[in-house]
């Protein structure tokens, strides 16, 4: 009869009949189609991403072996001398250590500003358009106009000291990139204005995804609008948040464009600027030892990796994992 079990199929519990529960379908194993189409969609993208980024990091680290003058085939063969060097400069430490200065330096003025700026550009204003093109437009612009154009400004006799003389504030004039206690605040100063559109950009796009049904009930609720940001739009912008952070600290980690455009290769690190990169570029190509260069890229690749992996590991592991399965 339809809709009957039979005895086999019945399971008593407490003196109830239920039915047993159905049987798992088996998982069907994908076809020879289909991985032909897998290959043919993802093979032109793995072998541009192993030809741009593995084969490199692969010839660095063989380099890297060498004492190498960057022609014919290298034959002087130093083991890891050339490691041996780089953790012993002291060169390399003020570098790696002004790195970590930009790293934090960032994240504590670019976040809280361009956050301030978001939360004011997320309401309905006069003029709301026109001001997030001009916050967005130094982004665009090439690290090299921007180097050049600041370095132009910046110089003792430039615009900038020209403007504090005229208005009677000559007394605050200063040499804005030499002098080792402001050069790295002048660089701050750059970073912030070149970068922190992007950060703007990327928190409105986070902020757009939260229901105004939330702001809402919690001013019903009586909440402020500072209590509504502190808690509903500030941990529901977590994610968008810890995503710029993690970019944030990588590029700070290889900054090297608007250091070298600026500063140079010689007033970098006595201004008190240069950074791994510019290291690395210093010791290694102008110095004619790309061996040596080719080492410190090395170390460069994996302090950004250790780095990249712990922050993934402890900071974006609660948005990556549980985020559309549920999971913890």
């Amino acid at each position: 009869m339809a809709g009957s079990f039979t005895v086999a199929d019945r399971v008593r519990d407490g003196g109830g009949v239920k039915p047993a529960p159905p049987a798992r379908p088996r998982r069907r194993g994908i076809g020879w189609a289909q991985r032909l189409e897998i290959a043919a969609l993802s093979g032109p993208a793995i072998l541009m991403f192993a030809g741009f980024v593995i084969f490199p990091v692969l010839m660095a680290a063989y380099y890297g072996f060498y004492r190498w003058k960057g022609f014919g085939p290298p034959t002087d063969f130093v083991g890891l001398d050339n490691y041996k060097t780089i953790l012993a400069d002291t060169a390399f430490h003020e570098a790696l250590l002004h790195n970590g200065q930009i790293v934090v330096l960032s994240l504590l003025i670019q976040g809280p500003i361009a956050l301030g700026l978001a939360l004011l550009l997320n309401h309905r204003m006069r003029g709301q358009s026109i001001i997030r093109v001009l916050i967005f437009v130094p982004y665009v612009i090439s690290e090299v106009i921007v180097g050049t154009a600041w370095s132009l400004m910046l110089q003792t006799n430039g615009a900038v000291n020209d403007v504090l003389r005229s208005i009677g504030l000559g007394w605050l004039a200063e040499d804005w990139l030499a002098n080792p206690d402001l050069a790295l605040w002048t660089l701050m100063l750059i970073l912030t204005w070149k970068y922190i559109g992007f950060a703007v950009i990327l928190f409105l796009a986070g902020m757009q995804n939260i229901p105004e049904e939330l702001s809402e009930a919690a001013a019903v609720d009586g909440a402020t609008y500072w209590q509504t940001q502190w808690r509903v739009t500030l941990p529901l912008l977590g994610p968008t948040i810890r995503i710029w952070a993690f970019l944030s600290i990588i590029g700070a980690l290889q900054l090297f464009d608007l250091v070298y455009i600026i500063w140079g290769q010689y007033v970098a690190s006595t201004a008190g600027t240069s950074t791994m990169a510019t290291y690395m570029v210093t010791e290694g190509r102008n110095a004619g030892n790309y061996g040596y260069g080719n080492a410190v890229a090395v170390v460069l690749f994996l302090i950004s990796m250790l780095i990249a992996l712990v922050y993934q590991r402890f900071v974006l592991r609660r948005d990556t994992e549980g985020a559309l399965t549920g999971g913890r």
